[in-house]
C-alpha cells in the first residue's frame, strides 16, 4: 500500500521470515514504511507483532528476506548493525531503566559513552528532552521514585537523546495504570504531530485513530489486512479483522 505521509521509504521489508525452533512466528512479511510516516500495528497476542519490530533493529535476527533501513540493509555487517541502532529507537513494555541511576544519568549515559559528549552538553540535553516529555522536574530523582507514566516518559526522552529518525514502540503502556497512560500517549502524540517515523504496537485505539496513517492488522505471523484508520472502523474486509475489532472496541 501506498505511503499517505508523503516521503520516501525508510522503512522497507521484503518476504521476512523467523523461526523460534519448529515454530515459524513471521511467514514473509513485505511492507514499507515512508518518511515521517506512524503505522499502527495491532493483532492478537502471538501474531509477530513484538517480533516484527524486533526485526527492524535486530533485537531478532530475520532467517529469511530483507529488511533495509534508511538505505542500510540489515544483514550479518555490525558496521551495518550499528548504523542501524543509531537511527532506530525503542521503547518496551517494561521501562529497562537502570534503577542505580538517576534519570539525568540514565539518559545521558549513551551520549557521553556512545556518542561522546561532553557531560555538559550531554547534561543540557537530557534537561531539555524531559522537559519536551513533561517532567523537567524529576531529572535528579531515581526510577524508583517515578510513577510508572513518568518512567515511560524518561524512556522515551532515553531513545529521543540519540536523535533517531525511526521511533518503535512495543505496547508502550500496556504495563501502566490507567490513569498513567494518557500521559505516555500524549507524548506520543506529539512526537506524530511532529512528524517523527513510527511504528507502534498499540490496542488503544482512539489514540490510534487520532495518529495513525495506516494500519497493519497481523494473525498467525501474517499481515492479514492493512488500510487507513478509516478502512478499519469503517469498513474491514477480513473476517479475521472484523472478530478482532468487535472485541476489542
Amino acid at each position: 500500500m501506498t505511503s499517505t505521509a508523503g516521503g520516501r521509504d525508510i522503512i522497507i521489508c521484503e518476504g521476512v521470515k523467523k523461526w523460534f525452533g519448529d515454530f515459524q512466528a513471521l511467514r514473509g512479511i513485505t511492507t514499507t514504511v515512508a518518511e515521517g510516516e506512524v503505522v499502527v500495528v495491532f493483532g492478537p497476542s502471538g501474531s509477530g507483532k513484538s517480533t516484527f519490530i524486533r526485526t527492524l533493529n535486530r533485537l531478532e535476527e530475520h532467517d529469511e528476506g530483507r529488511i533495509v533501513i534508511d538505505g542500510v540493509e540489515l544483514n550479518e555487517n555490525l558496521r551495518n548493525l550499528e548504523k542501524v541502532r543509531s537511527e532506530v529507537g525503542m521503547v518496551f513494555q517494561q521501562f529497562n531503566l537502570f534503577p542505580h541511576l538517576t534519570v539525568r544519568r540514565n539518559i545521558t549515559l549513551a551520549l557521553t559513552n556512545v556518542r561522546h559528549l561532553r557531560k555538559a552538553e550531554a547534561d543540557a540535553l537530557a534537561e531539555q528532552l524531559l522537559n519536551r516529555v513533561g517532567i523537567p522536574e524529576q531529572v535528579d530523582k531515581y526510577p524508583a521514585q517515578l510513577s510508572g507514566g513518568q518512567q515511560q516518559r524518561v524512556a522515551i526522552a532515553r531513545a529521543l537523546a540519540m536523535q533517531p529518525k525511526i521511533m518503535l514502540f512495543d505496547e508502550p503502556t500496556s504495563a501502566l495504570d490507567p490513569e498513567m497512560i494518557k500521559e505516555v500517549l500524549d507524548v506520543m502524540t506529539q512526537l506524530a504531530h511532529e512528524g517523527m517515523t513510527m511504528i507502534v504496537i498499540t490496542h488503544e485505539m482512539g489514540f490510534a485513530r487520532e495518529v495513525a496513517d495506516r494500519f497493519l492488522f497481523f494473525d498467525d505471523g501474517m499481515i492479514v489486512e492493512e488500510g487507513t484508520p478509516e478502512h478499519f472502523f469503517e469498513d474491514p474486509q477480513e473476517e479475521r479483522t472484523k472478530l478482532f475489532l468487535s472485541q476489542i472496541l
